[in-house]
């Protein structure tokens, strides 16, 4: 009997050294857990300062001024503007204006005329 006794003793032991085991190998985790969580509640808060800088930095009025201080750039205007074909050649952005040809039409008033000497002269 007393051999079970000590059968018995050794394997009460043995699952108590067990369970103290486990309790500290949880009470890690936990602590390795709340460690954890607050590095993400952290990032978190990182990420969000982080997105609004950039959306400070991205504005249209700075991206602008950036622009024309740093990279020298300046607005695009039909005088500057020129479109290129598949085979290289350059098309102007403004076509130039068909020169002007003489009309059949009635002849235009003389300025300082009256009206009704302009409507007999374009008899």
């Amino acid at each position: 009997m007393a051999r079970i006794n000590l059968l018995l003793l050794l394997a009460v032991i043995a699952t108590a050294l067990y369970l103290v085991h486990t309790q500290y190998q949880s009470r890690q985790l936990y602590t390795e857990l709340d460690r954890v969580q607050q590095e993400a509640r952290r990032l978190e808060l990182d990420r969000d300062r982080l997105q609004v800088e950039k959306r400070a930095q991205a504005t249209p009025l700075r991206v602008e001024k950036l622009a024309k201080e740093q990279l020298q750039m300046r607005t695009t205007s039909p005088a500057i503007t020129q479109y290129v074909r598949p085979d290289g050649s350059v098309i102007p952005a403004v076509a130039p204006l068909p020169p002007a040809t003489p009309t059949t039409g009635p002849k235009p008033a003389k300025l300082g005329a009256k009206p009704a000497v302009a409507a007999r002269a374009a008899r």
